[in-house]
């Protein structure tokens, strides 16, 4: 089945957008918090820069000579003797296992958005309860805002890659810019600004610890959204003759930029009215309406126009992380765009119902499996497992599997000889060995 093409600035939006999602606005900024701040931030930026970067321009790599669903690409481009790596294409599925509780969180962002036109809480006691309640004692009010949310990714996903996937991040991406853009121009007139920068860019490298430099790795995957074959997948429908690197280049830029202006933008917020910056996921959803409702009328813009700008980076991202199995059912089954978006949504519903069920009092038991909640086991199995998974089979495909000849003769018209020895070395005694250091932190055998 031909895939329909997008244009460049279309594929860098929609990669951006794909990239520039939840894990920019929501995760990112409390997980600094938690890990220290810059200590976190310098590990996350040395990891986009250094493994991040060079997986990416890998992974479109594959899918611009693939030209193909992730499996059908893996399986084009491998030797013949080596037909097994064709598996690696279903990398796809984690991205189908995010969406299960991404979905969930697109959902609490839409009851929250709409929430603030009419209240917001005066007090972390207020909020703390508010938000535990909506977790913990409203499973229908959260089903109905996951349908929501899925039924806007549906949408725009029916639609293809020209109708839905680039006219959306068209319009998503500048506007969720501006939105940021104008949040953090307010945000430099408070007193908590400067308090904010130093936080998040005074490195104490006292605070780094394998577990931070787990979790900064698998962050940088998950905001990037590479291991999953989004990247990929879109990357089949880049034009002939398009500078990989250069793209790879502006989508790590856009992803970055917008990460650190978020967490700036929303910690002058936090130290501007003394809240704790390690509130954790729950930073967005209670401490930031707390601010909020300090403000007064303005406030209640703020707070509108802030839970907007989430909701669209979370369907920017919502619907690159369904495509590859979109794709993939529609290519190898010969389904229509119909059914495969049908199916591929209505399963990421159904256990995303489990997941947020996980976390209510009446049915948490049933969804819990030793001692960790779904909702929590579907995370860290993604981000800091199979993302970094993903990641390293992109990298050593590349990087051991495909002839180096065939890699920069795709390359080489844009890039020079130095520039290609370079990422190529990053690629192979970089990224890889970074990876396998962390996964085997993950599972205990190494520990800083």
């Amino acid at each position: 089945m031909k895939i329909a093409n997008f244009t460049r600035i279309g594929f860098i939006l929609a990669a951006a957008g794909s990239a520039v999602g939840l894990g920019n606005i929501w995760k990112f900024p409390y997980m600094a918090g938690e890990y220290g701040g810059g200590a976190f931030v310098l590990v996350y930026l040395f990891t986009i820069l250094f493994v991040g970067f060079s997986i990416l321009i890998a992974e479109i790599l594959i899918g611009y000579l693939g030209r193909k669903d992730a499996v059908a690409s893996f399986e084009e481009l491998a030797p013949k003797k080596n037909i097994g790596w064709k598996y690696a294409g279903f990398m796809g599925v984690t991205g189908l296992l995010i969406m299960t509780f991404y979905s969930v969180v697109i959902g609490w962002i839409l009851y929250y958005m709409i929430q603030s036109f009419t209240f917001l809480p005066t007090s972390m006691e207020v909020a703390q309860e508010g938000f535990g309640d909506l977790v913990g004692s409203q499973p229908f009010t959260q089903i109905i805002f996951h349908l929501i949310a899925t039924i806007l990714t549906m949408a725009i996903l029916l639609k293809g890659i020209k109708g839905g996937i680039e006219k959306a991040n068209k319009i998503l991406m500048p506007a969720l810019v501006m939105i940021i853009v104008g949040l953090l121009v307010y945000a430099m007139s408070l007193d908590g600004f400067k308090e904010s920068v130093k936080f998040m860019f005074a490195f104490e490298f006292s605070k780094i610890s394998s577990e931070a430099i787990t979790q900064a790795v698998g962050h940088s995957f998950f905001t990037l959204s590479i291991g999953m074959a989004a990247i990929l997948t879109y990357s089949a429908s880049l034009p002939k003759r398009t500078n990989i690197t250069q793209t790879a280049f502006w989508v790590v830029l856009l992803d970055t930029v917008i990460a650190v202006m978020a967490g700036v933008m929303m910690y002058a917020f936090v130290f501007e009215f003394g809240q704790d910056p390690a509130a954790g996921p729950g930073l967005v959803f209670m401490s930031l309406p707390v601010i909020f409702s300090q403000i007064g009328t303005l406030g209640t813009f703020f707070a509108v126009l802030f839970f907007l700008a989430l909701a669209f980076a979370g369907l920017t991202s919502a619907i690159s992380i369904v495509e590859p199995t979109v794709q993939y059912v529609m290519n190898r089954y010969k389904w229509s765009r119909f059914k495969a978006t049908m199916v591929a949504s209505a399963t990421f519903f159904i256990v995303g119902v489990f997941a947020l069920l996980s976390y209510t009092a009446d049915y948490g038991e049933l969804f819990t499996f030793g001692g960790m909640a779904l909702f929590d086991i579907l995370d860290k199995l993604t981000t800091n497992l199979l993302l970094p998974f993903g990641g390293l089979i992109v990298a050593i495909f590349v990087g051991y599997v495909m002839q180096k000849e065939r890699v920069y003769a795709a390359l080489s018209e844009f890039v020079s000889l130095r520039f290609f020895n370079i990422w190529y070395f990053s690629l192979r005694f970089i990224a890889v060995p970074a990876l396998v250091f962390t996964m085997l932190n993950l599972i205990g055998i190494i520990r800083l």
